[in-house]
This record gives structure tokens, C-alpha cells and sequence, in this order.
């Protein structure tokens, strides 16, 4: 559904995301074990499960839900997750770059530099909870909804953002050097703070607020000297 952009004679629109219609089948209870790299895991039930330190690069889930599942250093680069939920997710140092995230339900997560570096993620959204340190690095975002989560410092350097909206979230310290964005909507955001790259915006849509409170470093990085 396309919403009206602020600003601008007649305004301008900005697409917004598609969100994923996640619909599980009958689960199977995880059976437990560790994770094995280039596993598949097909309409599974993951709970309360300890993935602390584990190896799963490679690997697939498939109609699944992850529910308190604990990943603290686990290594899961180049990991498929299709049509899966994870809820309470919680860790520091969760290895996701590469990994192609597709209609995907992130829910109350609380993760502490979480590499997605290099992934792609498509239809996902992001909701509840707190992401410090997230890694997303020249990755590829299309369809994709931050909503009521608190990023820290989340990077975002050289990624593609398509579709991107950010609802009643609040980011702090965001980096967007070198990110290039299309029908990328900021207005919902509860707080926007920038450090860096706020020269990268064309293409996204921000509210006059938001553009009132960006003007010092906006003024910085056009080398405006402002006075009086």
C-alpha cells in the first residue's frame, strides 16, 4: 500500500512494505541435539533450546518456530530461514552474515552484536525488544519493518534498503554510510538519531521534526558554520 510522503507540493509517495504472512503448519517438537551445519529443519518447534557456541552454518529452517532459544556465538552464516518466527531470541555475537532471512517474524529479540553483514532479508519484520551493535553491513533489505524495537548503533554502511519502514522504534547512533535507499520511510521512528551518513537520505522520507532535529548534522556535513 503506498502512503503519502510529507513535504513537497501535492507530496511525493513512498511504497510501503510488504509484510510477511507467516502461517505455521503443525509443528514437530524439536527432538534436541546440537545444530549441524547445512541441517534442514522442516515445521519444527524450537523451545527454550540452547544453541550457545554452536555450528549451524549452511543451514535451513523451513515453517518453523523459535521460541527462547539462546545464541549466544552461534555460527550460523549462509543459514536459510523461510517462513519461520522466532520469538525472545536472545545472545551476543550471533553469526547470521550471508544468511537470507524471507518471510520471517523477529519478536521481542534481545541480541547484542548480531552479524547480518552481506545477508538479504525480504519481508521481515523486526518487532518488540533490542538490537545493540547490529551488523548490516552491505546487506540487501526489501520489504522489511523495524517496529517498537530500540536499536543501538545499528550499521547499515553500503547496504541497499527497499521498502524499509520504520515504526514507533528508536534508533541510536545509526550509521548509513554508503547505504543507498529507496521508499525508505523514517517518520514513525519514536527517535532518529544519526551519526553518520545522514548525506545518504535521498530516497527516504522523514518528517519535519525529524528534519528540524537532523539540521546540526546536516549543517556539519554541508559545512554550514551556523551563529547566532
Amino acid at each position: 500500500m503506498a502512503r503519502t510522503a510529507a513535504g513537497g507540493p501535492g507530496g511525493g509517495k513512498v511504497k510501503g512494505a510488504r509484510r510477511p504472512e507467516v502461517r505455521l503448519p503443525e509443528l514437530e517438537p524439536w527432538s534436541g541435539g546440537g545444530l549441524e551445519p547445512d541441517g534442514d529443519y522442516d515445521g519444527q518447534e524450537f523451545r527454550d533450546a540452547d544453541f550457545v557456541g554452536q555450528d549451524g552454518a549452511g543451514a535451513r529452517f523451513m515453517d518453523c518456530a523459535l521460541t527462547g532459544c539462546a545464541f549466544d556465538e552461534t555460527g550460523l552464516r549462509h543459514a536459510r530461514l523461510l517462513d519461520t518466527v522466532l520469538t525472545g531470541p536472545r545472545g551476543v555475537g550471533t553469526d547470521l552474515s550471508d544468511a537470507t532471512l524471507r518471510d520471517v517474524e523477529l519478536v521481542d529479540a534481545r541480541l547484542g552484536g548480531t552479524q547480518l553483514h552481506g545477508s538479504v532479508l525480504e519481508r521481515v519484520v523486526i518487532r518488540g525488544g533490542k538490537i545493540d551493535y547490529l551488523n548490516l553491513r552491505t546487506a540487501r533489505l526489501r520489504d522489511v519493518v523495524f517496529e517498537g524495537c530500540v536499536l543501538v548503533e545499528p550499521d547499515f554502511g553500503d547496504a541497499v534498503l527497499e521498502r524499509v519502514e520504520f515504526v514507533d522504534c528508536t534508533l541510536k547512533g545509526a550509521d548509513f554510510t554508503g547505504v543507498t535507499m529507496k521508499d525508505v520511510d523514517l517518520r514513525g521512528a519514536a527517535s532518529l538519531e544519526i551519526t553518520r551518513g545522514v548525506e545518504r537520505l535521498a530516497g527516504a522520507v522523514i518528517s519535519l521534526s525529524q528534519l528540524l532535529d537532523l539540521a546540526p548534522v546536516l549543517a556539519v556535513q554541508l559545512g554550514i558554520r551556523v551563529e547566532g
